[in-house]
């Protein structure tokens, strides 16, 4: 058994971490040994999500020319929360 509070790889935890052991309540350890005895296929069916992204999922492809024709659709088409957007040019110069 992996004893987390002493494990120290190159002191990368913290001292927070290194001197106070990690509480797992009984239920979680008992959720995860479930989870971990099932196979790796039904692992990764659970393990995403299906989100729809408007616009994106809309269509089975699209294609581009160049990259700034793909860039300048995605500023004028995509909402900024997908991350598809080109950044913001710096106030600052």
């Amino acid at each position: 058994m992996c004893d987390l509070a002493s494990y120290d790889s190159g002191n990368l935890m913290s001292d927070t971490m290194q001197s106070s052991p990690i509480e797992i309540s009984a239920q979680s350890l008992a959720e995860f040994e479930a989870a971990a005895r099932r196979p790796l296929a039904v692992r990764m069916r659970y393990a995403f999500i299906k989100t729809y992204k408007p616009i994106l999922d809309d269509v089975t492809y699209r294609s581009f020319n160049t990259m700034k024709e793909y860039r300048k659709w995605c500023n004028d088409n995509l909402p900024g929360w997908l991350g598809y957007n080109s950044p913001e040019p710096d106030s600052d110069g």
